[in-house]
């Protein structure tokens, strides 16, 4: 008897919990109220058939209950008993199924007025491609993707005048209906906006495709709703919905396929000028000075450098205000004027000879600190030695002290909250797997066991003086 009760209680408490909960679908911002409809019509199916089902079970234990008295009278077959089953089971799944069938028919068939943006996924990050002025997306490859190539656009006219959006921030106009069509560079990704009531898989190798129309205007998540890998859950975006003359002001300042690859490649002898007031923090040789605060740079990659001058510059580091030194490098990196400077002293800082850095912090167990580096190692690589594919710099050969302090910073969210830094974004999130100062130390002295690569490594003559 008391599991029956337990049974019953527990179905009409589940009812109860659901009509009265605060968790609820988030607001709609888009044309896909059918979409709630089809939802509705599902939770109210299964919940009569869950309800249904718990507590015809609560009765099966009350009137079937052990009497001595009672024998039980074997019954394989009851042809009236299968006839209600299953027309009760398939009206059930019809009520399913159907409206289901016809909203989606309707999600993956766009008005001809709709305009296109390509969704582009990679471990773990959001890119966008507008079609430029002749309203069509240039043909891509995902084998011609390459540092200079992101999106692996084909040499064809069509793709010259294509916008391209490398950051995980789209802008779309509110009340206008956009196609978007959805490509992956690696694995299986899911792109998900919960507000538009729009998702849909991203099969590498394959294109697929849905529509709707933003109705609200405001800003809305991406997020990735397939298990891509170990940084999925940090693998995030937004949607900007604005009026139409914004985004067509917005989409105006974006960069075309054809005016990205005129820029010319950074000029290390040009860089070397910008280099000049870097040199009294960072050193002649780009090897840092840890008394004045200031990173080695020799041996990080040009596209890193580059990013983080820019984000500096941009404001989107350096501008918090419980980070002590970041907004030291602000002013400098607003003398570099635009990105052609930038590239230029990225370019000279790749020329200066990567010597090796020695350990200067104590503590750490490299040991402990291997089996944390696993989950780095996914976009730093095995070896710290950085992976241009999922935008994570070399770690080998950097300074100790500086390691440690950014990891502190990412863990407590000094650097890498500013919404203009998505991949301090993901940084934030994955530092949490340190949980505390030991941690930290481990992985850190684990770093400086890698190999260090390009590393000039000084030798010693005989008679001790260095060489």
């Amino acid at each position: 008897m008391a599991i029956a009760v337990a049974v019953i209680l527990l179905a009409m408490g589940s009812v109860l919990f659901f009509f009265l909960s605060p968790w609820y679908l988030t607001p709609l911002a888009s044309n896909w109220g059918t979409i709630d409809d089809t939802i509705l019509i599902t939770l109210w199916v299964t919940g009569a058939v869950f309800l249904a089902v718990n507590l015809f079970l609560g009765y099966v234990i009350i009137r079937y209950r052990f009497n001595r008295r009672r024998r039980a009278r074997f019954d394989p077959e009851n042809k009236s008993l299968e006839l209600w089953l299953t027309g009760l089971t398939t009206l059930g799944i019809a009520g399913l199924l159907a409206p289901g069938l016809l909203v989606w028919a309707s999600f993956v068939s766009p008005p001809k007025d709709a305009h296109e943006v390509e969704v582009v996924g990679q471990q773990w990050h959001w890119s966008f491609r507008f079609p430029g002025e002749d309203g069509r997306l240039g043909p891509v490859n995902n084998r011609l993707i390459d540092e200079h190539n992101p999106f692996g656009l084909a040499d064809d006219l069509a793709g010259q005048d294509d916008i391209l959006v490398t950051t995980p921030h789209l802008v779309l106009p509110v009340d206008r209906p956009v196609k978007m069509v959805l490509r992956s560079k690696d694995v299986l990704h899911n792109v998900k906006v919960a507000n538009f009531r729009a998702k849909m898989d991203m099969v590498p190798g394959q294109t697929s495709s849905f529509w709707f129309t933003p109705t609200v205007p405001g800003e809305y998540e991406i997020v990735c709703a397939q298990l891509c890998g170990i940084a999925h859950f940090a693998m995030r975006g937004r949607i900007e919905v604005v009026e139409q003359e914004d985004f067509d002001a917005w989409l105006k300042a974006q960069d075309t396929y054809a005016e990205l690859a005129q820029l010319a490649p950074g000029d290390p002898a040009a860089g070397e000028e910008h280099y000049n007031n870097c040199v009294a923090c960072h050193g002649p040789e780009g090897q840092g000075n840890q008394a004045l605060n200031a990173p080695k740079l020799a041996g990080l990659d040009p596209w890193y450098i580059g990013r983080q001058l820019w984000l500096f510059r941009s404001g989107a580091r350096g501008s918090d205000e419980n980070d002590r030194f970041g907004p030291l490098m602000r002013p400098f990196a607003t003398m570099l004027p635009d990105r052609q400077a930038i590239a230029d002293v990225a370019a000279h800082i790749a020329s200066l000879p990567d010597r090796a850095v020695q350990v200067s912090l104590a503590g750490g167990d490299p040991e402990r600190g291997a089996q944390r580096f696993r989950t780095c190692a996914n976009c730093h690589g095995q070896q710290g030695q950085g992976i241009r594919a999922t935008n994570g710099p070399r770690l080998a050969g950097m300074s100790d002290w500086y390691l440690e302090r950014q990891l502190q910073n990412f863990r407590q969210g000094v650097r890498g909250r500013h919404r203009e830094d998505p991949y301090g974004n993901q940084m934030v999130e994955m530092a949490q797997v340190l949980v505390d100062d030991r941690a930290v130390s481990d992985v850190v002295a684990y770093i400086m066991t890698l190999p260090q690569p390009g590393a000039e490594v000084a030798s010693t003559s005989p008679g001790g003086r260095e060489e």
